[in-house]
């Protein structure tokens, strides 16, 4: 049997989610727009899904849209606030998601827009500090991650945002990899994406969260829907999908994550323990719960995964986005890593509900690793 450990680049719909969205395939199929029976009820379905994950995140519910994932939100949330704005100055960071990097590129080439790359440490950290040093009167955004997808470094969202909103610039927070693992309650950020299929929903959902006084300039323009912000006929079983399931990512969250913290934490060890040379990439502690990543140097990182298919076990070298790719990864590179050390990266992300032991799963990285030594 295949133990999967990819689970930041996909995660399985869980029951209980397939169970709410049903409905809202079948029975109740209306146009939430339509002003009729069949209609009202596909939209009264549609508010309740937002009003749930508002307050999941602490927003309104008028702050919730409805997107096909986080590639969208992300692209959403920077092209349209800072072309909602005056102003044409983005800050963002080096070891962001591709669909971020790329919506920045988009601004610059296409918009005039000067884009800081604020630097962050050896551990993909961003210090208040160092934001603060990369804002100017006319920043008209700050987007950072608040956990990586690849070194899964956890960022201090609360004080980044206290930074940037005492320059009165906005904070967007990419949290597709956060989501049920980390809390959202007291961040203050201003904008927040989140993808459903990351959390146990159907690929294909997602959410952009901006709070309501802030101008927002849509990318998809025709019948008004969400506010304006993003015409086109929502997908109800989607929103009442994503709904139900960051409400029991939220509901789990707490012992989850101490739980599988030790499980990854007792896995880290035994694989540095193992095998000699591997380092970890990332912040040692500050990480999301379920990541482990590491460079196994005098290797190859897609080389390593073959023999861990072999022995039944599933994992990445990294964003699934860049699967394929004989580029070493831009977040390595960024955090000082050699460009040969980088294409050695292995990353395992773990599942909401493991219970198992690790112990074996480090053994057979230990034999793949010696494999491919031997083999020289």
């Amino acid at each position: 049997m295949t133990l999967y450990l990819d689970n930041a680049a996909t995660t399985p719909v869980r029951p209980e989610v397939l169970e709410a969205m049903a409905p809202y395939l079948t029975r109740f199929f209306g146009n939430p727009s339509s002003h009729h029976e069949v209609g009202e009820a596909a939209a009264s379905a549609l508010d309740d899904a937002r009003r749930r994950i508002a307050s999941v995140l602490g927003m309104r519910a008028g702050d919730v849209m409805f997107t096909s994932g986080g590639t969208e939100s992300n692209n959403a949330a920077i092209k349209g606030l800072v072309l909602g704005s005056d102003r044409r100055h983005l800050v963002t960071t080096a070891i962001e998601h591709e669909s971020v990097l790329a919506s920045a590129d988009y601004l610059a080439r296409l918009h005039g827009v000067e884009v800081a790359h604020a630097a962050v440490d050896a551990t993909g950290t961003l210090t208040p500090e160092v934001l603060s040093d990369a804002l100017r009167d006319d920043t008209a955004l700050v987007s950072v991650g608040y956990a990586n997808n690849e070194v899964g470094t956890i960022q201090d969202a609360g004080a980044l945002a206290a930074v940037a909103h005492a320059r009165g610039v906005p904070l967007h927070l990419d949290a597709v990899q956060a989501a049920g693992w980390l809390p959202f309650a007291g961040l203050g950020a201003d904008a927040v994406t989140v993808a459903g299929h990351k959390i146990g929903a159907p690929k294909g959902t997602g959410i952009l969260a901006v709070r309501g006084r802030l101008p927002f300039e849509p990318l998809l323009h025709g019948g008004g829907q969400e506010r304006g912000r993003r015409s086109g006929t929502p997908d109800v079983a989607g929103a009442v999908a994503i709904a139900r399931a960051l409400e029991l990512a939220e509901a789990e969250r707490g012992d989850e994550a101490a739980r599988v913290s030790a499980l990854r934490d007792a896995f880290t060890a035994r694989v540095l323990t193992l095998v000699p040379g591997a380092r970890v990439t990332g912040h040692p502690t500050r990480r999301l719960p379920g990541t482990a990543s590491f460079v196994f140097p005098g290797t190859n990182g897609e080389t390593v995964l073959l023999e861990l298919e072999r022995r039944g076990i599933v994992s990445s070298s990294g964003s699934a986005c860049a699967a394929g790719s004989d580029e070493a990864s831009h977040v390595l590179t960024a955090l000082g890593v050699g460009h040969d050390v980088a294409r050695t990266a292995v990353r395992f992300t773990l599942p909401h509900g493991i219970t198992a032991s690790l112990d074996p799963v480090a053994d057979a990285v230990a034999d793949a690793v010696s494999a491919i030594g031997s083999r020289g």
